[in-house]
C-alpha cells in the first residue's frame, strides 16, 4: 500500500537490505517493528517490499522523530538481531522530501 503522507516537507528513511538464509522469527519481528513504528510520535507512514532483497521506506515528521525511533529499546534489539542473523548487508538512507505528487497532479503544476 502507498503511504498517505502529508504536504512536504517531511523525511523518508530508506532501509535497503539483503537477507541471509536465516528465517527464524524474522517475519514476526518485522511485523512488530511496523506496528511499533506506527505508534511513534512523528511517524507518517511506511511502504515495504521484502523477499531476498528488501526496501522499506518509512516517513517521518522530522529528524528528531527518526532519532527517537532509532534509539528505542525495541528497535535496538531488532537491529542487533538483523546484524547478527537476518541481514547479509543493509544500508540506511535519510532524505528530506520536498516534492510529493501523484498521477493526478503533474509535477509541472507544482511550485
Amino acid at each position: 500500500m502507498i503511504a498517505n503522507t502529508p504536504k512536504p516537507p517531511y523525511y523518508a528513511v530508506i532501509f535497503s537490505s539483503m537477507r541471509t538464509e536465516v528465517v527464524e522469527s524474522y517475519g514476526l519481528v518485522a511485523e512488530k517493528m511496523m506496528e511499533l513504528a506506527a505508534e511513534q510520535e512523528g511517524f507518517l507512514g511506511v511502504e515495504s517490499l521484502r523477499n531476498d532483497y528488501g526496501i522499506t521506506v518509512s516517513y517521518w515528521k522530522d529528524l528528531e522523530s527518526i532519532k527517537k525511533w532509532r534509539d528505542s529499546h525495541q528497535h535496538k534489539i531488532a537491529k542487533e538481531n538483523g546484524i547478527s542473523k537476518w541481514y547479509e548487508n543493509y544500508k540506511v538512507r535519510i532524505a528530506k522530501v520536498e516534492i510529493d505528487y501523484d498521477f493526478e497532479h503533474d509535477i509541472d503544476k507544482l511550485t
